[in-house]
């Protein structure tokens, strides 16, 4: 029996230019009526979960892209950066109280608070750490009492080359901490890649066992083109059996609805069509608690909508997913 998506990542710009073609321009100029419309489309096919992918974006100039300065944005009030030039006065809360609305839960992103290309950067840098941790402890102030601030995702994710590395594990365990020492009930969700070359042995078991995350949401890597739908489902078999045997955190995926227009990574996304999703499904199912996709964002759009922003066909996309499972219009 498939499994619906119950969640999507959520962005207010995508943190590739390229690949945000289609829905970064539009996105800049929507006010928070617009942004609460977004909301509401997710919620009207059943989506329970948003996971947002940053709450402020760095990306350092880059001297072989000639007029790109760089970028170092916030979508709340903070001292760290300065407030994305955004006609909404108010993002992340026009999130949050669109999330509240329709009894929605938004994991709210730590990250990221360096240049995201550098994610090991990242992961390891103090000064990073440093104006992560004072971005949580002012999301929880401005933010902390929304009923749908479920708990935190950590953006900076690495490769699970056959098991994860130290220091990924201890990034993890540290931004825990810190998320439940600020938010006690807070929820912490990671989405690493890699899951084609995952070892499910007992050191993994054991990794498990050592990972203070409640959910890991593992990518299905199928929209990068670095595994074909068919195969996926023998890396959640795997992955069910050792997660059963740590009894920790929670098996979820991370479906991928997108294709590239052009060469993987270096051309935009465009949405995926509902025969490879609905294979992507049938093979995960039986094996994942809870199916997210990145994204809706820019790769589905309720038809009619006010909000229209991503690929032309996002339409299309909405309406045959929202056929497949039966939801309302």
């Amino acid at each position: 029996m498939l499994k619906p998506i119950e969640g999507t990542w959520f962005e207010f710009q995508h943190h590739s230019r390229v690949e945000g073609k289609y829905w970064n321009p539009v996105c800049k100029h929507f006010d928070a009526a617009q942004w609460e419309e977004k909301i509401a489309e997710m919620a009207s096919l059943q989506m329970k979960y948003i996971v947002l992918l940053c709450s402020s974006l760095v990306e350092e100039a880059d001297p072989q892209e000639s007029g790109f300065a760089g970028i170092a944005e916030s979508y709340f009030r903070t001292d760290i950066y300065p407030k994305a030039d955004f006609p909404c006065r108010d993002p992340l809360g026009t999130l949050l109280e669109a999330a509240d609305k329709y009894g929605m839960k938004v994991f709210v992103s730590c990250g990221f608070y360096g240049d995201w290309k550098k994610s090991y950067v990242n992961r390891n840098d103090s000064g990073v750490r440093a104006r992560a941790f004072r971005a949580m402890e002012q999301l929880v102030q401005l933010y902390g009492s929304h009923e749908s601030f479920y708990g935190w995702y950590l953006p900076d994710e690495a490769c699970i080359n056959g098991h994860f590395d130290e220091d990924f594990i201890r990034y993890i365990n540290e931004y825990a901490a810190r998320g439940r020492s600020l938010l006690p009930e807070s929820k912490v969700l990671i989405a690493p890649y890699g899951t084609r070359l995952l070892q499910a042995d007992d050191a993994y078991v054991a990794q498990l066992e050592r990972i203070d995350a409640d959910i890991i949401a593992y990518q299905d890597e199928v929209g990068v083109r670095k595994s074909q739908p068919e195969e996926t489902a023998a890396f959640y078999e795997a992955l069910r059996r050792v997660h059963d045997l740590a009894g920790r955190s929670a098996l979820w995926a991370d479906m991928e609805l997108f294709g590239f227009e052009g060469e993987v990574y270096k051309s935009a996304l465009v949405p995926a069509d509902i025969d490879r999703i609905r294979r992507q499904l049938e093979s995960i199912s039986p094996y994942v608690d809870t199916v997210l996709c990145y994204q809706y964002m820019g790769l589905m759009n309720r038809p009619g909508t006010k909000a229209f922003c991503g690929h032309p066909d996002s339409v299309g996309l909405y309406e045959d997913y929202r056929k497949l499972f039966g939801f309302g219009s």
